[in-house]
């Protein structure tokens, strides 16, 4: 994956942020909505596009593209890096290939130590039942 084209791809566009603030709210636009289009990313190779499709499926938009909003300072700035920062954990989460579960072997002594427990409870049933006479 090639970080630099990864940003170079990156869609930012800030709009105006909806709740209290004044005045001031309805002059700055200080709500980032950060977006990447996952099918013609050029920084992906193909099994991490399709990795990213399958994990980010309820995510996406019918364009197959990601989109991340972030209002929660007043600074555009600070908005955009958490923005990425969002992002960037959200891939790094996405791309981790699970380890495969190797099967163990039982030991021998866990399934003689079984048997001998089975043995000692069904010796006390026993000995619990009414006598046949």
């Amino acid at each position: 994956m090639d970080w630099l084209q990864l940003q170079k791809e990156l869609r930012y566009k800030a709009i105006r942020s909806a709740g209290p603030g004044g005045q001031h709210v309805n002059k700055v636009s200080s709500k980032i909505v950060l977006s990447f289009d996952v099918v013609n990313s050029q920084a992906l190779t193909e099994s991490e596009k399709q990795q990213l499709l399958q994990k980010w499926a309820s995510r996406l938009s019918k364009e197959q593209q990601i989109q991340l909003s972030c209002d929660e300072s007043r600074s555009q700035i600070q908005n955009k890096t958490r923005a990425l920062r969002r992002f960037l954990s959200l891939l790094e989460a996405a791309l981790v290939i699970k380890k495969t579960r190797k099967e163990t072997k039982v030991p021998k002594s866990a399934i003689r130590k079984r048997l001998q427990d089975k043995q000692s409870w069904s010796s006390i049933k026993k000995l619990r039942r009414k006598p046949d006479l």
